[in-house]
This record gives C-alpha cells, structure tokens and sequence, in this order.
C-alpha cells in the first residue's frame, strides 16, 4: 500500500507536476519527506509521517515566500532527486554524512536553475522528482523491482538509473505536451 501511495504522488508530480505550483509543492514535499526516510529502511508510518511533513512544510514556507516559489521548488525537487542520487550511488548501506551532500548539492544547484529558467526548468525538476518517486513507489509495490528503490551495485544501479531517466524523459515529454501555456509555447492544436 505504502509503495502505491509513493507510486501516485510521483506520478502527478512527474506528468502534471508543471500544471500547478501547489500540486508541485505538496508531491515534492511528501517526496522529499518520504526519499529521505526511505534512505535509513524506515518503517510505513515514519515514511507516511516524514511525507505529510514534508509536504506541509514546503507547503507553508513556499506559501510563505511565494515570490521565490520557483526557487524553492526547485530546491524541494533538486533535493528528491539528490536522494534518489544519493540511494543509487550508495548499494548497501548509505552514509549520513555523504547522502546530505548529494542532496544539499542537488538542492541548491536545482534551485538557482529553478530560479532562472522558471517553467522550463520546473518542468525537467518535476519530473526527474517524479520519476524518483514512482521508481521508489515500484520498488515497494512489486518485490522483483525492489532493486529500483535500493539497488545493488554494478547492474541493477545501472538500469536502475537507465529506467529513471527514460521515466523523467517521458514526463517531461507528457507536461510539455499536455502544458505548453504553461511554458509560454504556442499550442500544437
């Protein structure tokens, strides 16, 4: 069940995630939340608790700071995809030390491209952010795919990543396709 509800926030993140600036913070948030306790093995309702947090606590500080809202959710979407990063780089057992790293690194570099390139770069964070998720949510759901939430070294990192950015691609493609006023494109209609 647990794996199901990862499944679906990413996946609005991932396809519709440029659609609405509150969808992308409230699923970036639950993300982040969840990605990051997910790095430590924690148990569903830690997951489902660091999520809701999450959620609501990038809810309140975009809120907060709407004028940056770009900025931070690119930094809420640069930090999931740093956990993610950070899972897949690391087989086994991950260290505190370098996950916080890859995820303060992801963060902050997501954020000031979020913040220069606005909808077009939202639209790349969403569903690379998207993407994390729903490998996450895959991972839980169906036990020959845990190798998406945790892979291993060597191969399964390899497809692993491999499937995350064909899974990133398509939601960018679905968004750009579905949203193009939000991109400020002409409509191929």
């Amino acid at each position: 069940m647990s794996g199901l509800a990862v499944l679906v926030v990413g996946a609005l993140l991932c396809f519709y995630g440029i659609r609405s600036m509150h969808l992308a913070v409230l699923a970036a948030g639950f993300g982040l939340g969840w990605l990051i306790a997910d790095l430590f093995n924690a148990s569903v309702w830690t997951l489902v608790l660091f999520g809701l947090i999450g959620a609501v606590a990038c809810w309140v500080v975009t809120t907060l700071v709407f004028k940056f809202s770009a900025y931070f959710i690119g930094a809420i979407t640069g930090a999931m995809a740093g956990a993610k990063l950070a899972e897949v780089l690391q087989p086994g057992d991950n260290n505190w030390a370098l996950s916080a790293i890859v995820i303060l690194a992801l963060a902050v570099a997501a954020a000031f491209l979020a913040d220069k390139f606005r909808a077009r770069a939202l639209l790349w964070l969403t569903s690379i952010g998207g993407a994390s998720m729903i490998l996450t949510g895959l991972g839980g759901m169906v036990g020959a795919l845990d190798f998406l939430r945790h892979p291993d070294g060597g191969f399964q990192q390899v497809v692993a990543t491999l499937i995350w950015i064909a899974l990133s691609a398509a939601g960018w493609i679905v968004q750009r396709r579905l949203f193009p006023d939000k991109l400020g494109l002409e409509s191929a209609s």
